[in-house]
């Protein structure tokens, strides 16, 4: 049965080559825009990334992007409850073969789109080799409808996370300033560099008082990364705490939304920006294969 699941991999890896590769009658035709993809990722719960998810895609749409929120959250999502829609229709049916990702497809407030995941549901955290591939198969359609596709994927350094963070085109890891918190986001970062270590990490220090707070995180999780694991995650910024933001998270409501002003709103703007400014450009291949590749092996 694995080997009939590797196979059926293989062959998915096989189908998007020849599907993408140009015949001599369209070598010079354009090939069709892909969209940049943002894995947005931390080591433990508790320490914001679904709202910064959600917000950011907010800001960024407000920006004129055309963006897709993916709630990863393979078992614990929960990026609908902040948005305050409920979708007839989530990732758990795209994995059943229900539905396609597109079908999942809603309007979110702010101007995004999102594909909500899959609350309460153990066996979604645990997807099989065969579920894999069918919720890959349905990234190709993914990639060509938006600018970005922000994927908010589960804490830690499972198996399904470690597939979307090796496959995105740039990480984004949120920590606070709690021991714990930046213990594990450098488990984090160990375990996706072992894999790659010229990935494109980022990391986002929230709940601070100040920028020296956040600065001063950033450096010592820097500076062990560059003594044990050879690599320099960039700093993407800080979010300030804020008392507005758990305040809106119980109205359900993106918090630059309801408050536009407010210093972590500003910090969330200041984020997009320079996310904007610097977005990578999408690397070989899209999604798909990159995710079927790691996968297969």
């Amino acid at each position: 049965m694995i080997a009939d699941q590797a196979e059926a991999l293989r062959e998915l890896v096989a189908e998007d080559r020849a599907q993408q590769a140009p015949t001599h009658a369209d070598r010079s035709a354009p090939t069709s825009p892909r969209a940049t993809t943002l894995a947005v990722t931390s080591g433990k719960g508790g320490v914001g990334k679904t709202s910064i998810s959600v917000n950011l895609a907010v800001q960024l749409s407000q920006m004129g992007r055309d963006v897709i929120l993916l709630d990863a959250d393979l078992g614990t999502a929960n990026a609908d409850v902040i948005c305050n829609i409920n979708p007839q229709k989530n990732l758990s049916h795209v994995v059943a073969g229900r539905c396609s990702l597109e079908d999942a497809l809603v309007d979110a407030p702010g101007g995004f789109r999102m594909i909500a995941g899959a609350s309460g549901l153990s066996q979604m955290a645990a997807l099989s080799e065969f579920e894999r591939a069918r919720l890959m198969d349905q990234m190709r359609s993914l990639e060509e409808q938006a600018d970005l596709i922000l994927i908010d994927t589960g804490a830690g350094v499972g198996p399904n996370v470690l597939g979307f963070l090796v496959a995105a085109d740039q990480i984004l890891v949120v920590t606070t300033p709690e021991p714990t918190a930046i213990t594990d986001a450098y488990a984090v970062i160990k375990t996706v560099s072992r894999h790659d270590n010229e990935l494109d990490i980022r990391l986002l220090v929230n709940m601070v008082r100040d920028e020296r707070e956040a600065r001063a995180v950033y450096d010592r999780i820097t500076g062990v990364c560059r003594r044990f694991l050879n690599v320099s995650p960039r700093y993407a910024g800080h979010i300030l705490s804020d008392p507005r933001v758990p305040y809106a998270v119980r109205r359900r409501q993106p918090f630059v939304l309801e408050h536009p002003t407010s210093p972590a709103s500003v910090c969330i703007h200041r984020l997009a920006h320079r996310i904007d400014r610097h977005a990578s450009t999408p690397r070989d291949h899209g999604l798909l294969r990159r995710m079927a590749a790691w996968l297969v092996g």
